[in-house]
């Protein structure tokens, strides 16, 4: 269902929105942390979160109330951490930074009000340094919330000191995922931890720590300010646990490529025409990547399986999956993932085979190198890919992508190994018939292009 809500974005587009003069106009400044820090207490901070039942916007959809209820109840001898991470590395994926960019106040009045919640004093924003714009706005956000007491030893005359502070990464994508990216703020290389123990036990500094993503932060005082049961009710998921509104990007063969605010749950038709405007060059849809390049690739003639009436999935029973409501539970039962819900649509005509050799090329040199078996197999679909467009790969080496694959699947410390699998099996398993094409001589990689023009 296609509703527009502007919760997060009322100050897009506002003569300097990102200024706490609008935030103050738009959204009554930082009113809602102020009442939450002076008349409840941490535990009540939690139990309301909770009831907004907020998925993780970042790529996991894990629910944010409960992320912060693992947190000790009681600060001990280490010091409590919240750590947002705002890497957005993930190739298809551009949501936060129009965030951190245009309305960088709400993000600062989420980690205060995260803060109090789970016991912590300081707030770490982790950016990739490349993007200057939103690092400059996010320090301008501080800064004012600081000279204004929002921030600081006492804000709003509460004795719980809150201090944020932004920690520009160094662009490897590897610190997306969560310990990696804790790695990176303490100084070390950016490379995956073993779980357990889990950061809300011991996370940055060996100190309990919850990581949320930025629009999962930004989302927390628009839910609390709505009321948190009210603002749930607002998606047309609330009743399995997918509340409120998000981003959601769309880009790729589209004609009006960019970023909204909806409601959860909006169909991809729904995305890509009422939002997108259409396919470039009015073309048919070959396939979507529902949400960054990590999921599994979806096709308009695959249907929903859910003969079952108690299954929440059976009224979409014999549907497209691309007139199913988008969301973390429901692209799981698609046989996808949800994501960072940026949609990259596929025009009819584009290679498949092209497509997936560029997603595995970015995933070989992104690779940590940790876990043998990502680091020697996503290299290896990349060149497997690259042989087969230069029409050099044999049926025996077409058949050994899918065991490369599913050697990945499970075997690595981190979640990276699964998000260069996934694809890859989506792909091989979706798209057969092109793959075998090259094998047999009957495409060349002069054929391996784009058909229609990106736009201008």
């Amino acid at each position: 269902m296609l509703k527009r809500t502007d919760y997060l974005t009322r100050t897009y587009g506002k003569p300097e929105g990102w200024k706490l003069a609008a935030y103050e106009r738009e959204y009554g400044g930082y009113q809602v942390a102020k009442r939450l820090l002076t008349t409840m207490s941490r535990e009540q901070v939690v139990d309301e979160a909770k009831k907004a039942n907020i998925r993780g916007r970042g790529g996991a959809g894990f629910p944010m109330g409960v992320k912060w209820s693992f947190m000790p109840k009681v600060v001990g001898a280490k010091p409590h951490y919240l750590v947002v991470n705002a890497d957005e590395g993930e190739p298809g994926t551009h949501k936060d930074r129009t965030l951190m960019e245009l309305n960088p106040h709400a993000v600062v009045e989420g980690c205060i009000i995260a803060c109090y919640a789970i016991g912590a004093h300081v707030a770490y924003i982790y950016v990739r340094d490349e993007l200057h714009l939103s690092k400059t706005r996010l320090w301008g956000a501080i800064s004012e919330a600081k000279a204004r007491g929002f921030l600081g030893k006492a804000p709003f005359g509460k004795d719980w000191e809150v201090e944020v502070y932004v920690h520009s990464g160094a662009g490897a994508y590897i610190c997306g995922e969560e310990t990696s990216m804790l790695n990176s703020i303490e100084g070390r290389r950016g490379e995956p931890r073993m779980k357990p123990p889990f950061p809300a036990n011991a996370g940055a500094f060996g100190c309990p720590t919850t990581v949320n993503n930025l629009e999962t932060i930004a989302s927390v005082p628009a839910a609390f300010g709505l009321g948190c049961d009210e603002w749930s009710k607002l998606s047309a998921l609330h009743t399995i646990g997918d509340g409120g509104v998000r981003l959601y990007g769309i880009n790729g063969h589209v004609k009006k490529p960019g970023v909204v605010e909806l409601a959860v749950g909006p169909t991809f038709n729904e995305l890509i025409h009422d939002i997108g405007g259409g396919v470039l060059g009015d073309k048919a849809i070959m396939c979507v990547i529902p949400g960054g390049s990590s999921t599994p690739v979806l096709r308009p003639s695959e249907t929903v399986n859910a003969p079952d009436p108690k299954s929440p999935m059976h009224p979409h029973h014999g549907k497209s999956v691309f007139d199913v409501p988008l969301g973390v539970e429901t692209m799981r039962q698609c046989g996808t993932m949800l994501g960072t819900c940026c949609v990259t649509v596929i025009a009819e005509g584009t290679d498949p085979v092209w497509c997936m050799q560029n997603l595995m090329q970015f995933y070989g040199h992104e690779s940590c190198g940790q876990c043998t078996p990502c680091r020697e197999g996503s290299a290896w679909l990349h060149l497997v890919c690259t042989k087969l467009l230069d029409g050099e790969a044999t049926k025996e080496e077409l058949d050994s992508l899918h065991d490369i694959a599913n050697g990945i699947m499970g075997n690595t410390i981190c979640a990276f190994g699964e998000g260069t699998a996934m694809p890859a099996l989506a792909f091989l398993q979706k798209f057969r018939p092109e793959f075998e094409a090259y094998v047999k001589g009957a495409r060349k990689r002069a054929d391996a292009k784009l058909t229609v023009e990106p736009w201008s």
